[in-house]
């Protein structure tokens, strides 16, 4: 064994190689942990990065999927709102051609239903009521 001397002067020997090794790997190891930490957490944001990468697309790939959606709902009710109105118009030109060829017809159609919604009117406001509530009564 050879021995070797300390900074101090005294007689290195095994055992005190030995017993300054731990104080080494210590200091080296408490240096160590914060790296490795270091690294460990960049590792974690780096998979959370990736992960929040992997939801943005798939949002972005369900929105696309509702627009396209949206937009065949709109496109159906345009197409049925033009039929409808189409419809309308063709039944609004309908009556007026009928009262331009007949006006006494329509005229007299109409003075009957003001007649029969005015006698509906006289009975049911004679009518005895249980119950006169009204600010008019």
């Amino acid at each position: 064994m050879a021995d070797t001397q300390l900074p101090n002067g005294a007689p290195k020997t095994t055992q005190s190689k030995a017993a300054s090794r731990p104080a080494q790997s210590k200091s080296q190891s408490t240096k160590a942990r914060p790296n490795n930490a270091r690294i460990a957490m960049e590792r974690q944001i780096a998979d959370l990065k990736h992960e929040i990468a992997r939801i943005d697309d798939m949002l972005a790939e369900q929105a696309s999927h509702v627009a396209k959606e949206a937009s065949g709902w709109y496109d159906s009710a345009s197409r049925r709102a033009t039929k409808v109105t189409r419809s309308l118009g063709n039944r609004a030109y309908s009556v007026s051609e009928a009262v331009k060829g007949n006006p006494g017809t329509v005229s007299s159609a109409m003075v009957i239903g003001a007649i029969a919604g005015f006698v509906v009117g006289m009975v049911l406001g004679s009518a005895p009521s249980r119950r006169r509530d009204h600010w008019w009564s």
